[in-house]
């Protein structure tokens, strides 16, 4: 069979790989792969890594080394089920969408209902093979399935949608919470479906025209645009009736944003941090402890909850046709996935359909 297999910086293959083993782990489901979408960290892997993918060292979680076929953001239909999996649910011609993450069940974070901070987690297609290929065995608990009417394109976007709707949890929106949405990108675009299906006023802030366009369109009371003269922070209260933001949601992660989050929001609100910086950023923590201001942060998700929520905010279809960039082959991974998302060129979801 096919798959994409990183090798290195800029270094991905579209090659010949192993077909899984005629044994099927007793709690795995074998996937035929019928799309996997592409986000940040791929093209981050592809442009500068290796960060996360264990090329030369050996990963702890998964026990993996070595070159690594990507996709972590995936969809199948199930073509093997084993021994030990009770789920009725999980069975053969069923559609599933996977959680990436895998978790242990066993240590504190687990325990707790964090499976996202599991200690032994690890994710498919960044520290071990993934979705990017024909055939996959993954762990049955990691899926999730989709409901009937909901298209593939869309549900291939449940695994992002659920980290974002996983940061809006944690976040505690309300209805009729005031919320400004610093980045309007990729996972600001779903943070936003979070937040507009929770009934949260939203003012979404971006540099991209057509990022500010598609946050209005997707229920943004407002879309300021960051590149103007200086006003930025006048206009945000103006859109939020004059007033501060009872929750800021950093999604961009450019430098600047965390220190704008702080001055937009109120005393006694929270900031939600969900872009990833790339060095270490200063707040002023005298401002915050005056005005009680809680600073939280969120990572992946947790698949019990945050995934068949998001399956059922894409059921509808529309969210997925303003998500939506492309459909790719899979021999088209590099001209058309990474090169494009690496180069910021891209201004939706790009899914790969790794069977066509």
């Amino acid at each position: 069979m096919r798959a994409a297999v990183y090798h290195g910086q800029r270094d991905v293959r579209v090659e010949s790989f192993p077909e899984p083993s005629a044994t099927l782990a007793p709690d795995a489901v074998r996937l035929r792969v019928t799309r996997v979408a592409l986000c940040g960290t791929d093209a981050g892997e592809y442009a500068h890594g290796p960060r996360m993918i264990p090329l030369t060292r050996r990963h702890p979680g998964s026990g993996h080394l070595g070159p690594t076929v990507l996709g972590h953001e995936v969809l199948g239909e199930i073509i093997g089920v084993g021994a030990g999996v009770e789920s009725d649910a999980l069975a053969s011609g069923t559609r599933v969408v996977l959680g990436a993450g895998v978790w242990c069940g066993s240590c504190a974070w687990c325990v707790a209902g964090r499976t996202n901070l599991c200690e032994r987690s690890y994710t498919l297609g960044l520290s071990t093979h993934g979705g990017l290929t024909e055939l996959l065995d993954a762990p049955a608990a990691m899926c999730r399935v989709v409901p009937e009417g909901c298209a593939d394109d869309a549900a291939a976007m449940a695994q992002p949608l659920a980290v974002a709707l996983h940061a809006v949890r944690r976040a505690q929106v309300d209805r009729g919470d005031a919320v400004v949405l610093i980045g309007a990108g990729g996972i600001g675009l779903f943070v936003l479906a979070g937040l507009v299906a929770r009934g949260a006023h939203v003012v979404a802030i971006d540099v991209d025209p057509e990022r500010l366009a598609a946050a209005t369109r997707m229920g943004a009371a407002a879309a300021l645009d960051a590149r103007g003269d200086g006003e930025l922070e006048e206009a945000a209260f103006a859109a939020l009736g004059g007033r501060a933001a009872d929750v800021v949601v950093e999604a961009s992660g450019a430098p600047s944003s965390p220190a704008l989050a702080q001055r937009l929001v109120a005393r006694g609100g929270r900031i939600m941090l969900v872009g990833l910086q790339a060095q270490p950023r200063e707040l002023d923590l005298h401002d915050l402890v005056l005005r009680e201001v809680d600073v939280l942060t969120s990572v992946a998700h947790v698949c019990g909850s945050d995934l068949p929520e998001a399956l059922s905010l894409l059921a509808d279809g529309r969210l997925a046709a303003e998500a939506l960039d492309r459909v790719i082959p899979l021999e088209a991974i590099v001209d058309e996935g990474l090169e494009p998302l690496a180069a910021g060129r891209v201004g939706g979801k790009i899914v790969v359909a790794p069977c066509e």
